[in-house]
């Protein structure tokens, strides 16, 4: 049979691999797995960017980039719907939220979202406000101040 004489269909499947069928099959004994150590074991599987006991090649490149991750500015934020719950014409600042267990410390800054509906005039104090809750404050006779 020449190349130019090979169908499609010929060839296309190949035959598995029988192992563990004896030792004149060529694929007896230990299956081609060799003897102990964790190839031989079930599950085992090698580091992928493992070089032989060299040092790797993301090791040995320089670490490049920079992350924000550790300067980025985390609030602490409470909704204008959730300063319903205070009595109206009240001051609300950091130590109020706190005290109605609206945030969880007194140390990090807390932000006023407009999220939801305030009817009650009140004068909030908090380290930043949106633009939406400023508006939503002021429109219900309220102030917004900006620590």
């Amino acid at each position: 049979m020449l190349n130019h004489e090979i169908t499609s269909k010929a060839g296309r499947k190949k035959t598995r691999k029988r192992l563990g069928r004896g030792t004149g099959s060529g694929q007896g004994k230990t299956s081609g797995r060799g003897h102990k150590g964790a190839g031989s074991r079930a599950g085992a599987r090698a580091f992928s960017l493992y070089e032989g006991g060299q040092m790797p090649l993301f090791r040995r490149l320089p670490k490049r980039g920079f992350s924000n991750f550790n300067f980025a500015e985390r609030c602490q934020i409470v909704n204008v719907s959730q300063l319903e719950r205070f009595d109206d014409g009240a001051d609300v600042g950091v130590e109020q939220l706190s005290g109605a267990g609206l945030i969880g410390s007194l140390k990090g800054k807390v932000k006023i979202l407009g999220d939801g509906v305030l009817t009650k005039r009140l004068k909030v104090v908090a380290h930043k406000f949106s633009k939406t809750a400023e508006e939503k404050i002021v429109a219900s006779g309220g102030t917004a101040r900006v620590i």
